[in-house]
């Protein structure tokens, strides 16, 4: 009930901004010296009332993750090289909201990006560089430092970027298995107890920020029990790093004793997850049930879809969605152009499921979960949809004609919001 009483007022609140914060909104917007060149229709995606949409740029390669530096110029990781560069910037120069200059640069393919200290860093797979800023330039000229080495895996090898307010950096390593099974994904075999790949992988490692030629080793395991986590941030608000989890698959392919079809399709929960030193979120023992509302033990260490057994003590997501819907990235919303109702929310970019069928596919989306005191009520909306195909169903993720990957806020307050397929940036921006 609460979540519902607070969702009620969101949309009445989104709708009914007083005239003094409207004034505000439009204020706050930066680009005072042009006129914003809105999409007429959104660049193809829905909006709530109240916000519009400019399409920065599009067809730049595998969009992944994105950041937009205190000047409003944007840098975008992208998942292969594309005219050269594994990365791409762009810079609006005559404030209508859309890219005049496009450079790509750097080396590539990788997901992970963050502007930190003045300097840009990014990841490949197997690698994170860093390299700084010279005054106003859009492309980094300094000197590029190598600060991580990882070792290649065959899956699960997205290495996201996070960095606190004292110098830490953190990056996922996910875990290269479904369930920690050996062979993986094969029907009926049992996982391995205790799981290797925990040693290693499954979990976010910390990272000094500023010391370069760094290998695992040179890190502290930060949490454990996290199959992989594309989307993570740090909460400046809360000083808080927040990770989004990956769940398992084929529960139903893997376990038909135990699941059938229509469970696989819904289970397990893709997990918000609040990381602190040491925690243990149950990977690969757990799975969440967010039917359920608890974490339950996974059939290859013997549950049945009921059993809870060792996953009694791990901790559990502080929100939960539906499954395979794949979370790859999450920002937090601190800037003041947005209603106050957005203020400490959470924005997720759901890339959309592959394992759904005989069901359509799902996800594809950007969702809000609204914070209260520090902790999300519990609810979520939907926030920004018909990336897909404007809401017909997806049976296949090649059907999907844009993916949402990655999302921050620039330093005006608008959301941005890139694609993966055509490589497509949004900015979002709320009007009044």
């Amino acid at each position: 009930m609460k979540g519902y009483y607070f969702f009620v007022m969101l949309v009445i609140l989104g709708a009914c901004v007083n005239q003094e914060q409207e004034s505000k909104n439009v204020v706050s917007i930066e680009d005072s010296t042009g006129e914003l060149a809105f999409a007429s229709d959104n660049g193809s995606i829905t909006l709530p009332h109240g916000f519009k949409a400019i399409v920065v740029a599009t067809n730049l390669g595998n969009a992944r993750h994105i950041a937009v530096r205190d000047n409003g110029d944007v840098y975008i990781n992208l998942g292969a090289e594309r005219s050269g560069g594994g990365l791409v910037a762009l810079r609006d120069k005559n404030k209508d909201g859309k890219a005049d200059q496009v450079e790509y640069f750097g080396k590539g393919g990788g997901t992970g990006i963050g502007l930190y200290q003045n300097h840009l860093y990014y990841s490949t797979n197997t690698e994170v560089f860093r390299v700084p800023f010279k005054g106003n330039e859009l492309v980094p000229s300094g000197q590029q430092e190598l600060m991580l080495t990882l070792p290649e895996q065959r899956q699960h090898a997205a290495r996201s970027l996070a960095f606190d307010n004292v110098g830490n950096m953190y990056v996922n390593i996910g875990a290269p298995s479904n369930s920690c099974q050996s062979p993986d994904r094969v029907k009926g075999v049992p996982g391995q107890d205790p799981c290797p790949l925990l040693s290693t992988t499954g979990g976010i490692w910390k990272f000094d920020a500023h010391t370069p030629n760094q290998t695992q080793k040179n890190g502290t395991r930060y949490a454990t029990g996290i199959r992989n986590a594309v989307g993570i941030c740090w909460n400046k608000n809360l000083g808080k790093l927040y990770a989004m989890q990956h769940g398992r698959d084929q529960l139903f392919d893997h376990w038909p004793k135990h699941f059938n079809r229509q469970q696989s399709t819904e289970l397990p929960a893709e997990e918000m997850f609040e990381v602190e030193q040491g925690d243990d979120f149950g990977w690969p023992y757990c799975y969440y049930d967010w039917q359920k509302e608890k974490k339950l033990l996974n059939p290859e260490y013997g549950g049945d879809g009921n059993t809870t057994g060792r996953c009694s003590d791990k901790k559990d997501p502080v929100l939960a969605f539906p499954g395979h819907w794949a979370p790859n990235g999450i920002v937090f919303y601190e800037g003041d152009q947005f209603p106050e109702v957005y203020k400490h929310g959470a924005f997720v970019a759901f890339h959309g499921s592959w394992n759904r069928a005989p069901n359509p596919q799902k996800g594809y989306k950007v969702v809000f979960a609204p914070y209260q005191n520090g902790q999300p009520t519990g609810s979520y909306q939907t926030f920004a949809d018909g990336f897909a195909n404007n809401g017909g169903p997806i049976e296949a993720p090649g059907d999907a004609i844009f993916r949402p990957c990655g999302l921050t806020v620039g330093p005006n307050g608008s959301l941005y919001i890139c694609d993966s397929v055509t490589g497509r940036v949004w900015r979002v921006v709320y009007t009044g």
